[in-house]
């Protein structure tokens, strides 16, 4: 039983290795963070002044949220604490769609924005590269032997709820790309169609797809998914935080693209993931 639980850490060259990633990964995200447009304001991004909002509150989110995930749960796997593939598992998604939009997002071809952003490839290459790592290392960390207890009065209608506002919030951005599609523009695409076009294909066809996977690995493979559902939910969780901070960056600084019914549509969505991070985690015993 002793060797088991040490081989679920990895060798210990593999232990080590990945604790000291995350920390390091931790500390660049804080880097970044402090010398984006929340403290410093030194990196520049080719982008519309108005996106700054944005970029204020993925920082406020990185600084105070990922930075210390990444640093505790690299600690934690140092010291062999079980509790660290719950939090090294939450940040690897959330990561690597961060890199994307901080590096293919902005509007490179455009005349009209200026940025230096292009000098911190190497940092934004790191933590996509880290969290690839921290994917495969953490992944390989959680217990075969899980048992899920799901009451299925229960999930039914966590289900229904997670699955409809996944669908209500799917159903806006499609509705913004038809738009584009019938006129040319929709609110906020002419000042930034490169990160229009990331968003929305990025959340219709990876963000809203896993939400859907993830309740029918609930209901079709409960015990064999855990691993994957405790991926999954550690992105929910890191990236609805992330877009409502966000919104109320927006809504604070009265951003002109800023709408109270996505922000309205994705506070409900943080409560059901919220309260979905939690009653998943309840209902899976570990044996």
């Amino acid at each position: 039983m002793d060797r088991v639980k040490e081989d679920s850490y990895g060798s210990p060259f593999e232990r080590i290795f990945v604790s000291l990633l995350a920390v390091s990964t931790g500390l660049v995200l804080l880097y970044l963070a402090i010398k984006g447009p929340l403290v410093l304001g030194s990196i520049k991004y080719k982008t519309a002044e108005v996106i700054s909002n944005q970029l204020v509150g993925q920082d406020v989110v990185n600084l105070f949220l990922l930075s210390p995930i990444l640093i505790i749960g690299g600690i934690a796997l140092f010291l062999k604490k079980p509790v660290s593939k719950y939090l090294l598992i939450a940040t690897p998604l959330y990561l690597i769609y961060y890199v994307f939009g901080y590096t293919v997002g902005w509007e490179w071809s455009s005349p009209a924005y200026s940025g230096n952003s292009q000098a911190f490839t190497f940092h934004f290459l790191f933590v996509l590269i880290a969290s690839v790592i921290i994917l495969l290392h953490s992944l390989a960390e959680f217990p075969k032997n899980v048992v899920s207890r799901f009451k299925k009065r229960g999930l039914i209608v966590y289900s229904a709820l997670f699955s409809l506002f996944s669908l209500i919030f799917a159903g806006m951005w499609v509705q913004e790309i038809r738009e584009v599609i019938a006129t040319g523009t929709t609110r906020a695409y002419d000042i930034a169609p490169t990160a229009f076009w990331l968003v929305r294909v990025f959340d219709i066809g990876f963000c809203v797809p896993l939400g859907l996977l993830s309740v029918y690995l609930l209901w079709a493979r409960p015990d064999r998914a855990y691993p994957i559902i405790c991926l999954f939910y550690g992105f929910f969780f890191t990236q609805i935080v992330a877009v409502n901070a966000m919104g109320w960056m927006m809504f604070l600084k009265h951003d002109p693209t800023f709408l109270m019914r996505d922000l309205i549509v994705f506070s409900v969505l943080a409560l059901i993931i919220f309260f979905g991070f939690f009653y998943v985690r309840k209902n899976y015993k570990v044996g």
